[in-house]
């Protein structure tokens, strides 16, 4: 990137900072200089100026839970192609959930890493081969470097979750868990509804949420002493965020925080082409009503976290009818500006809010500081919500086939990333 002056880009430094307009300069991937020491470098070295109004410099995205199964030889995505992506769409930081080919349930399965400023975690397995039949080794797990526990997509049997949280081995590293029990969902993948009627999908009834998101309630109210905090992953159901409000009112310990995909907020039953990708995902996806609800609770703090949730699948597997593919949706590139058009543009939220929902929330819920913008500091980005893009053309894609907005071209990119240092979308001086 050599340098670059920024004139008038919009500023946003850290979860306790408004947004503000700034000149700033930037040099090898770094923030080098703020204000009339920016300007005076600039001028110094003779730098043209870029002019940045409009443009957003904000700290690097989290993504609390993906999915990566062979990072090594890997046809759906491999731990380079995902590294690559991700961090070029700005996510500074991506935790892996533990299913993978050879789970990542022992010490020796947790020595998956990135190269700085790129910052890649692993969640630790509840259970072996997360299979929820016995437990996994949590503490040899823990002292391996995972940053928390976690199980697949859906709740481990209660009397085993019990005594894992009774034996408090996780200490104070949070567990995740999905409210999700795949013996009730009939099959289905689309939530009751009457749009789901109509194009006659296999329905999933939202019991097979609420049910095991009110003995995950219960479990938590109980606050067993030296157990693992709670983590909630992928709520779907306007039925599951009325249940958390309802928690709230009543509960003395504090209520678990959770996280939903960021694919919920976007697609529902009634608003998606019979014919495009996106339908198949766990959990199910729901109604307008479920998206409706989801938004506002996660404008109103009751979802913590927006989640990626990137699940890769490949070109063969998705040659497959609907019903008979594995399920998911991949994308870290398309988060940021599909979300920007739909809450910031569309509803009015802040840039705080946004940034609430797709960094300082999904830190919190992994246990770790905010981001926030430092002078050397190349965990950063510089987002455009005007520039458009063909995302065929996008030399930084995943190997993934299963995005779904890659066939659609998109408003609103990230131009550069301290976390890739020779990526520049903008343009020249």
């Amino acid at each position: 990137m050599s340098a670059r002056f920024l004139r008038q880009v919009q500023l946003l430094e850290g979860p306790d900072q408004p947004l503000r307009s700034e000149d700033v300069l930037l040099r090898d991937g770094a923030i080098a200089a703020y204000g009339a020491e920016a300007r005076q470098q600039a001028a110094r070295e003779g730098l043209p100026t870029l002019e940045a109004q409009g443009w957003l410099l904000a700290p690097a995205l989290v993504d609390p839970h993906s999915v990566l199964e062979d990072p090594i030889n890997g046809r759906a995505e491999t731990l380079a192609t995902l590294v690559r992506s991700a961090a070029a769409a700005g996510y500074g930081t991506v935790a892996l959930l533990p299913r993978a080919r050879s789970w990542r349930d022992r010490p020796e399965r947790l020595q998956l890493s990135a190269a700085a400023p790129f910052e890649l975690l692993l969640w630790g397995s509840f259970s072996c081969g997360g299979r929820g039949e016995e437990l996994a080794p949590h503490g040899d797990q823990l002292a391996a470097g995972a940053i928390g526990l976690a199980e697949d997509g859906d709740l481990p049997p209660l009397a085993l979750l019990e005594r894992g949280l009774r034996l408090a081995e996780g200490g104070d590293r949070p567990l995740l868990l999905a409210p999700r029990d795949p013996s009730l969902t009939q099959q289905g993948f689309v939530r009751e509804g009457v749009e789901a009627l109509r194009a006659g999908w296999p329905l999933d009834p939202v019991v097979s949420e609420t049910l095991p998101l009110q003995s995950l309630l219960t479990l938590a109210a109980q606050a067993l002493p030296e157990a693992s905090p709670l983590r909630l992953m992928n709520l779907s159901t306007a039925a599951g965020v009325g249940q958390l409000r309802q928690a709230a009112a009543f509960m003395r310990a504090d209520l678990p925080l959770a996280s939903v995909g960021w694919w919920h907020l976007l697609a529902d039953s009634g608003r998606l082409d019979p014919v495009a990708e996106g339908w198949h995902v766990v959990p199910s996806l729901g109604t307008p009503s479920d998206r409706e609800a989801l938004i506002a609770a996660l404008a109103e703090g009751l979802l913590t976290a927006v989640a990626v949730n990137h699940h890769p699948l490949d070109a063969e597997e998705q040659l497959l009818p609907v019903d008979q593919r594995q399920s998911g949706v991949a994308g870290h590139r398309f988060v940021l500006p599909a979300l920007w058009r739909e809450l910031v543009v569309g509803r009015g939220w802040s840039v705080n809010d946004l940034w609430q929902a797709l960094s300082w929330g999904p830190s919190r819920l992994l246990g770790r500081p905010g981001e926030r913008l430092e002078l050397g500091g190349r965990r950063w980005l510089l987002f455009n919500p005007d520039q458009e893009w063909d995302p065929q053309a996008d030399l930084e894609a995943p190997l993934a086939a299963n995005e779904p907005l890659a066939a659609e071209r998109q408003r609103g990119q990230v131009l550069a990333t301290g976390l890739r240092a020779s990526l520049w979308r903008g343009p020249l001086p």
